[in-house]
């Protein structure tokens, strides 16, 4: 788990780096061949017959179109604000599961868990520094693209019967044709032999990623993995102040410990109430 968020953070760290110089499009699409080739082996031996007959095909879709806005919104925050700064945005993405589980899902919650998710919208609230123009577009856009992913990670709550590999099958095409959209309006010669290199390492060293948690979630339970997600804003700030020269800001510091605290709270929370659940009938907490 702690070498998948090593490899996510330099994922995104390059991809910082690539965007200063090509367009959002082309970024995508890049990265999304390049994972593409390393999944099509992975459907030998009767993937494609599990594309063809795929569960609650409407929830896919939207899925996946959740999945494309939350790759692009991301290109562009991380273009626009230091990357420190936008893994805190995405790393609220649990609580805003949280918050919404009552009405997609019809789970209940109690004053414990509400509280948590106040926290996390008050750490939030201090990232986004309050002010008359704390809703700047990159920063806008980074909630609209965490809600996006937060999306992502409810509706795979509903999506279990769903091979791991036909997931991220659908979410490499669907960031595959929308970047194709957007590719023709800001298309720029790649410069150098080492940008093609990192364009192609994107798609692989994510896969890597990918790959990586999903093992770690198989070899121990998730409430010893889970928790170091959050080590993910660690090598942001060492990414970013080593690559780019950002330095955190004092209120993102304070805004990203309550959103950790919250986000951790939150999860060891429900694994308790499941725990507790298997003995006794199901009360909101």
């Amino acid at each position: 788990m702690l070498l998948g968020m090593l490899m996510f953070a330099l994922n995104d760290a390059m991809a910082k780096a690539l965007v200063a110089d090509y367009g959002l499009g082309q970024v995508v699409v890049l990265r999304s061949l390049a994972a593409l080739v390393l999944l099509l082996p992975f459907l030998a031996g009767g993937g494609w017959r599990m594309v063809r007959h795929v569960e609650q095909p409407r929830m896919q879709l939207a899925r996946v179109l959740a999945s494309t806005v939350e790759i692009i919104t991301f290109y562009f925050a991380v273009k626009a604000l230091p990357l420190a700064d936008v893994m805190t945005y995405w790393l609220a993405a649990p609580i805003y599961v949280a918050a919404a589980s009552p009405f997609l899902l019809g789970e209940r919650l109690g004053w414990r868990r509400i509280s948590a998710i106040l926290v996390g919208f008050i750490g939030v609230l201090i990232t986004l520094e309050p002010s008359s123009q704390m809703f700047t577009p990159a920063a806008t856009v980074s909630i609209a693209g965490s809600a996006a992913f937060a999306f992502m990670m409810l509706s795979g709550r509903s999506l279990r019967g769903t091979p791991d590999r036909m997931l991220v099958l659908f979410q490499v095409v669907a960031a595959l044709i929308g970047g194709l959209f957007f590719a023709p309006f800001d298309w720029a010669p790649i410069a150098s032999t080492g940008h093609f290199l990192m364009l192609s390492m994107l798609g692989v060293v994510s896969m890597g990623a990918h790959m990586l948690v999903n093992r770690a979630l198989k070899m121990a339970d998730a409430a010893a993995v889970a928790p170091l997600q959050y080590t993910l804003l660690l090598w942001a700030v060492i990414f970013g102040w080593l690559f780019f020269g950002d330095v955190p800001r004092p209120s993102m510091i304070v805004g990203a410990s309550l959103i950790i605290a919250s986000g951790l709270f939150i999860f060891f929370r429900e694994r308790q109430l499941k725990k507790r659940d298997c003995i006794l009938p199901a009360v909101p907490e």
